[in-house]
């Protein structure tokens, strides 16, 4: 069914001004050649929707974030001052994120204000779009937002802090926000990214530190190794210090900087690396051993458990710094 919809102008002759109304209702088969009468809804006699639009001298609704400036007034979103180019439904999806910031806006309630019930739309698809359009225009990233949040299952959140006309931050306490945000599939508090970089950074400190004093005390390895084992078993443990740390000195200077410049496919690429990196880290797991006449045994068990476990919390780190989203 195909909508009109007029500007309407009346009033000039008592008040000395204009006012404007929009009109939006279905095409009729006859010629309606009065404006006032379909205003009215008298000749077509069909349902329509008034929406009054603010009076010229109304203060414009300003909402800041960053370099952007949102007017709500004038259905505009800039950058610096220059006006970027965004379509009227994803505008309208970054209103409302705006007017909410700081809380979850669930997917219904999107519908429920954009989408009206009698729209025969893919609102699925067409949701999906509107938020990558945002994104889009922001420079936004779906697996590290800096505004715009995915929330697996539930809906969105802007996240970034807006500054409404008179400076007045919109954003809930942050008790509250803290209580939200939650990791949709790990099911605890998302820390700060900064912080959850610098671990997963240290480990990889820590691993390079294991591989340069193996390989450059060799020898003492040698020795070690040969006074606990079969001749074949200490060559075997030999060759395997030298491959690992031949291989892993490398692979942790890359992800150290892949880290460091918070590559955004670190995730899609650590998935991919973890069946080695696991099996290389639990072989070094016993390198605690290694140091088996210095630190005594309960001190060699204790750090081999702590080691067993540290290339699971490299995924978790990952997982908590680049969640998945769309």
């Amino acid at each position: 069914m195909v909508m009109v919809v007029l500007v309407v102008r009346s009033g000039f002759l008592w008040s000395g001004g204009g006012h404007a109304a929009i009109v939006s209702l279905p095409t009729c088969r006859r010629s309606l050649r009065r404006p006032w009468q379909i205003a009215t809804f008298h000749r077509c006699k069909l349902r329509g929707e008034v929406m009054p639009l603010p009076p010229p001298n109304s203060p414009a609704k300003l909402l800041r974030f960053g370099v952007f400036e949102v007017d709500l007034t004038a259905g505009e979103l800039r950058k610096n001052g220059a006006r970027l180019r965004l379509q009227e439904q994803p505008f309208q999806v970054l209103a409302v994120l705006l007017e909410n910031a700081g809380r979850v806006v669930t997917r219904d309630d999107l519908r429920q204000k954009i989408w009206p019930a009698d729209t025969f739309v893919d609102f699925d698809h067409s949701l999906n779009t509107a938020v990558g359009k945002i994104r889009d225009v922001l420079g936004d990233s779906a697996t590290s937002p800096r505004f715009l949040e995915t929330l697996a299952r539930r809906g969105y959140r802007f996240i970034a802090p807006v500054n409404g006309a008179e400076g007045m931050a919109t954003l809930p306490s942050d008790a509250a926000a803290a209580e939200e945000r939650i990791h949709p599939d790990l099911h605890v508090p998302i820390p700060h990214r900064g912080l959850v970089r610098a671990l997963f950074a240290l480990i990889q400190v820590m691993y390079l530190a294991f591989y340069v004093s193996a390989l450059s005390h060799l020898r003492d390895v040698d020795r070690v190794v040969t006074g606990s084992l079969p001749e074949w078993g200490a060559r075997v443990i030999l060759i395997a210090t030298l491959l690992t740390g031949a291989t892993g000195i490398p692979l942790r200077l890359y992800l150290l900087s892949a880290i460091a410049f918070d590559f955004r496919k670190l995730s899609q690429t650590f998935r991919r690396l973890f069946p080695f990196i696991l099996a290389m880290d639990q072989l070094w797991a016993i390198a605690p051993f290694l140091l088996l006449p210095n630190i005594g045994i309960g001190l060699a068990l204790a750090s081999t458990a702590a080691l067993l476990y540290v290339p699971f919390s490299e995924r978790t780190l990952i997982r908590m710094a680049y969640p998945d989203g769309v």
